[in-house]
């Protein structure tokens, strides 16, 4: 058997697992797949190419493709005429992988932690695999891959060499998390809170939590949930299956639940600004002071779910503190770039209405010209107007000297902005906004680049870079 093959994940195991017919040569029945793709230009020798139908482009094209990398096998919606190799013809490719996943994850004794949350799910992902990596082999999910075709996946990359997997688990709607998490089936769930995303789906906070809630339908019955214990909505859950929740708690001038006993908690936060912050962690034995090197306030409270993982899976309260130090942010989520001797915060990789005002917290710390480049949020449902006018308000009252903004939405954060000393720019586009922001830029300016993903703002981050480093 090849070292490099998924264990268990022959032809014919992978045919069964998703209800799909084999085509192809008996003698290749029982080969095991090395890995599984749904873009064909990340296709290698022994994968098994998942072709996916999208509004732009049919995956099924890249078949011929595939074969000439030396795919060992695909997947198909419909009958291949002389194929150069093996395939699995299946109803419906989105259904199988989560089958096939589903599969996998069943022969692997690895342990997954499952994160969700209406804010933080990315940074508290980075947080936990940090502190997880003091002791153990890692898997964390790369980009957007927490969704229902990029969970699958993620589980998919899992190899013999890890001993730990950090999955982010989103979701819009209704019975997508029960989805996703018949796949994953963690062992530990994290919550970090419940905020106001996808109301358009899930109409109100409680929906959020209803919604979300599904991570627990498969939870193994000696797993872990870890809560956020100032969420107000967190803090009701008293149970789950039977498994009662871990909660962490941040000293925010609200008193603690009465009738709660926290794993961890977090005080004495002495804000360090741009290099990032001092608190103090309480541990159950002890208390450890910890340094975090990512900006704002609020990833405090990622430090605290990491520590109560980090605690479930046995490392010492010392390793906790190590691998919180050693915290790091990834592209597009408060990464700070210096370009030159300008600050850029690229934030643009999602955006709803907390998450902007913790964008705006950190530029509020920064020293020189401080200047807000925002765009539309996305699936706030009927409330969208007023939400984007209130983060506006919000901007100008932290401080903010220039807000670009374009968008839609936006119009209402501009209007939202014209009070005290904000200067405010509002544009139709995207490009439009680009041409008069690159120029205005001066040397000692710190730059907020955060809207949500589809408004493409990482070409703002891109020019920004382009012109300053020429």
């Amino acid at each position: 058997m090849n070292n490099h093959t998924l264990q268990q994940m022959t032809l014919e195991n992978i045919a069964r697992a998703c209800g799909g017919t084999y085509v192809g040569e008996d003698t290749l029945r029982g080969s095991e797949i090395t890995g599984a793709v749904i873009d064909s230009r990340q296709v290698e020798p022994g994968y098994l190419y998942i072709p996916i139908r999208g509004e732009r482009v049919d995956g099924h094209r890249f078949i011929p493709d595939v074969f000439e990398k030396g795919a060992l096998a695909v997947l198909s919606e419909e009958p291949l005429e002389n194929p150069a190799g093996p395939y699995i013809l299946v109803a419906s490719s989105e259904q199988a992988l989560k089958d096939i996943a589903e599969f996998y994850r069943s022969t692997l004794a690895i342990k997954i932690i499952g994160i969700t949350g209406s804010v933080g799910k990315t940074s508290t992902k980075e947080m936990i695999s940090a502190v997880l990596e003091q002791k153990y082999n890692v898997l964390k999910t790369e980009g957007n891959f927490n969704n229902e075709i990029g969970l699958p996946l993620t589980i998919l990359r899992i190899r013999r060499e890890h001993e730990a997997a950090v999955v982010e688990m989103g979701i819009s709607e209704f019975g997508e998390m029960h989805r996703i998490a018949k796949v994953a089936k963690p062992d530990i769930c994290v919550m970090t809170n419940i905020g106001q995303c996808h109301l358009e789906n899930l109409i109100d906070r409680d929906g959020v939590l209803r919604a979300k809630s599904e991570i627990f339908d498969f939870l193994k019955p000696d797993g872990h949930i870890v809560l956020n214990g100032n969420d107000d909505k967190l803090i009701t859950v008293s149970e789950a299956h039977g498994v009662k929740p871990i909660f962490y708690h941040v000293e925010d001038g609200t008193a603690p639940a009465a009738d709660i006993t926290y794993e961890v908690t977090a005080d004495e936060i002495e804000n360090k600004g741009l290099r990032g912050l001092n608190a103090v962690l309480h541990f159950p034995e002890e208390d450890c002071q910890i340094h975090e090197p990512i900006p704002g306030v609020h990833n405090v409270y990622n430090a605290c779910a990491a520590a109560c993982v980090g605690r479930i899976m046995g490392l010492t309260n010392e390793e906790i503190c190590e691998g919180i130090s050693h915290a790091k942010t990834i592209a597009g989520r408060t990464n700070l770039i210096t370009v030159g001797e300008l600050l850029v915060i690229d934030d643009c990789y999602n955006a709803n209405p907390v998450s902007m005002k913790a964008s705006l917290d950190v530029l509020a710390q920064a020293d020189g010209r401080k200047i807000a480049v925002l765009g539309d949020m996305g699936e706030l449902g009927e409330n969208e107007c007023e939400m984007h006018y209130e983060v506006g308000k919000y901007a100008a009252n932290q401080g903010v000297d220039v807000l670009f903004c374009c968008g839609t939405l936006s119009e209402e954060l501009a209007k939202g902005a014209q009070r005290g000393h904000t200067q405010v720019m509002y544009f139709k586009t995207l490009d439009k906004m680009m041409l008069a922001l690159v120029p205005y830029l001066r040397n000692g300016d710190n730059v907020l680049v955060k809207a949500s993903h589809f408004m493409e703002f990482s070409k703002v981050v891109e020019a920004i870079c382009k012109a300053w480093e020429e």
